[in-house]
């Protein structure tokens, strides 16, 4: 009995000491923090119903994007889609600082390689997506759209809950395919990682970031919670595989608005922690490795390799572009 007691001991020591050694040699994002502001919206006519302050049809100068997605189409140009709706100058500002988000914004670059789309203002704005008409019989919200190639189709992941698909050849025409799943506490701001074979969604909910698993996606896995965020609500949610371990980047609402300006709504704090295990997280701070200046970041590659991170609304309005690397945990 004392031998297995010992034995048992020691593999666990062992296996400590090995979780131990994959914390310490893993590789953490660090960020140039000189965001380069490749686009910022276009005025335009309001494209849905009217809202308390918002009128169908109406001219707006100012524009406010959010969540966001960046997708390389077949002609090779780059295109970025996300939350838009026109600015709402409420009193108190809270009131209407999310409304009329009821399509997305489309963007596309001119060049071909990423690296060379990072320039003031290079994105072009063209007409907006998914709006309300488009999409008869959904609520008329239409947040966070993420998009992945499947079976020659760009496929687009959309909420907030229930979660929502569309389909597109092109990336300029969408086809609305329905409801994909919805979760009794709330599902918003979808991202969708491929990994052996699977699709794993992971999206926010009440003080959580939660994950369903597809092979297909159309049937979903009941949903299960990776992290939990007791201390701030979490937003926009990343989840990557890289250098043979995950990562997973949340945005954090912390309540620090002061209601002074509308920018100061959108929190540039993006927690990333770290975990060999795609379902564990933790909670709070149990797995966290770096904290970055972004609010609804998107981290992604350009052909060369070169790591990027994205922000809305921070350090100003529309879309910015910051490097990326990875650097040897000290």
């Amino acid at each position: 009995m004392k031998t297995r007691t010992f034995q048992f001991l020691t593999v666990s020591f062992l296996l400590f000491q090995t979780g131990l050694r994959a914390q310490e040699n893993i590789v953490v994002p660090q960020q140039a923090n000189e965001y380069v502001r490749i686009y910022k919206p276009d005025g335009d006519y309001f494209f849905a119903p009217d809202t308390p302050n918002l009128k169908e049809g109406k001219w707006y100068d100012e524009w406010v994007p959010n969540d966001h997605t960046f997708v390389k189409g077949d002609d090779g140009k780059w295109h970025i889609f996300g939350i838009t709706h026109p600015l709402v100058e409420t009193k108190p500002l809270n009131k209407g600082i999310h409304e009329g988000e009821h399509g997305s914004f489309h963007a596309v670059s001119e060049a071909t390689d990423f690296k060379e789309t990072v320039k003031e203002h290079h994105y072009n704005d063209l007409p907006k997506i998914l709006t309300p008409k488009d999409r008869p019989g959904e609520i008329a919200a239409n947040h966070a759209p993420y998009i992945v190639r499947k079976d020659g189709l760009f496929q687009m992941v959309y909420g907030h809950s229930p979660m929502r698909l569309a389909v597109s050849d092109n990336l300029y025409d969408w086809e609305p395919k329905g409801e994909l799943f919805s979760d009794p506490d709330g599902a918003r701001d979808p991202n969708l990682l491929l990994y052996k074979g699977t699709y794993y969604l992971t999206y926010c909910s009440i003080k959580s970031v939660r994950m369903v698993t597809s092979k297909d996606l159309i049937n979903w896995s009941e949903p299960k919670i990776i992290l939990k965020t007791n201390k701030f609500d979490p937003e926009s949610p990343t989840l990557l595989f890289h250098d043979n371990t995950f990562y997973l980047f949340v945005c954090a609402w912390e309540g620090g608005w002061d209601g002074k300006d509308i920018q100061g709504a959108y929190t540039h704090k993006a927690y990333v922690y770290n975990s060999n295990d795609l379902n564990d997280f933790g909670a709070d701070q149990e797995k966290e490795i770096a904290v970055l200046n972004a609010h609804a970041p998107e981290i992604f590659q350009g052909e060369d390799g070169q790591w990027y991170i994205s922000s809305v609304e921070w350090p100003y309005r529309g879309v910015g572009i910051d490097k990326l690397k990875w650097v040897k945990q000290k």
